[in-house]
């Protein structure tokens, strides 16, 4: 394994190169297309949510309202046990008034506080905060960089683990496109999480390559994979777990438990292929061996 990885592991770049290119030409069309680089819900584009608290059928509620109130989104609220459902979720991009009218023109009574709920955000106010949570994971990014380049205080190592976290954040972010998922405050919240989910692995990696003095450096890398992988897979794992349980209830928590699923799953392929053989390259070069 050790020779294989010393003779492949510039060509194995290739694979998150492939991926990487991929996705930077389906966001520029993606861009092109839709004048922005995400599909935003109601609470960052402003809009109205009802929920409604009694059992209808999806399809005719869609095909009922679909022309009289723009943008709707419909989800289904299901009891976690029967799978009975409990409540129907409709977010539209019309005003709050509009929403009941048209809604209490289907279920065919009045909505009240007792059978449903609703919330209304205004445009203004969910494109102001879009831009502060836009903010929020800059700095999370730059603060990182920082933190990473005095730690370890050498450019190359540091550049790629905030590489590898950025680029985390980026696949995944062209993968909840392709899927059509819409990004909430919550799903900004979540990329917040990821980077630093994103970084401890890297750093975990980091630290283990340049700064102990044991072993050879396959073996410093193969020692780091054991502990990272073990930490990766057992948040996918835990994830995985919570999505499952959790979808028919929260669709918020949802899409968080989504964006880490995906999220984790780049991460080990940044940080075990790209990350580990841009360090490789670097501590063979330093070391002015011999590479194939």
């Amino acid at each position: 394994m050790d020779k294989f990885h010393d003779s492949y592991y510039k060509q194995l770049l290739l694979i998150p190169l492939i991926i990487l290119v991929f996705c930077l030409v389906y966001m520029f069309f993606f861009y092109s297309s839709n004048g922005d680089f995400i599909h935003r819900d109601i609470t960052l584009t402003g809009g109205t949510s009802v929920t409604v608290y009694e059992q209808t059928n999806i399809e005719n509620l869609e095909l009922s309202i679909s022309g009289k109130l723009e943008g709707v989104i419909i989800r289904e609220i299901s009891d976690l046990v029967t799978g009975q459902q409990k409540a129907v979720t409709v977010e539209t991009t019309s005003d709050m008034d509009t929403a009941q009218a048209v809604l209490e023109e289907y279920f065919g009574h009045a909505l009240t506080e007792e059978n449903s709920s609703f919330e209304f955000t205004g445009s203004a106010l969910s494109r102001n905060f879009f831009k502060q949570l836009l903010i929020a994971v800059i700095l999370a990014l730059v603060f990182m960089a920082i933190v990473v380049f005095l730690i370890f205080r050498t450019f190359i190592p540091s550049a790629a683990i905030v590489l590898s976290a950025i680029t985390d954040i980026f696949m995944t972010l062209t993968v909840l496109n392709i899927f059509g998922v819409r990004i909430s405050t919550a799903a900004i919240v979540a990329f917040l999480m990821l980077i630093g989910y994103s970084v401890d692995t890297d750093i975990l990696l980091t630290n283990r390559v340049l700064k102990r003095h044991e072993g050879s450096l396959n073996n410093k890398i193969y020692s780091a994979f054991k502990t990272g992988i073990t930490m990766t897979l057992t948040s996918l794992v835990a994830v995985v777990l919570a999505l499952i349980i959790i979808s028919p209830i929260s669709h918020v928590l949802s899409t968080i438990f989504v964006i880490l699923v995906i999220g984790l799953s780049f991460d080990i392929l940044n940080t075990w292929i790209t990350n580990v053989s841009i360090l490789k390259w670097y501590v063979l070069k330093k070391e002015g061996k011999n590479e194939n």
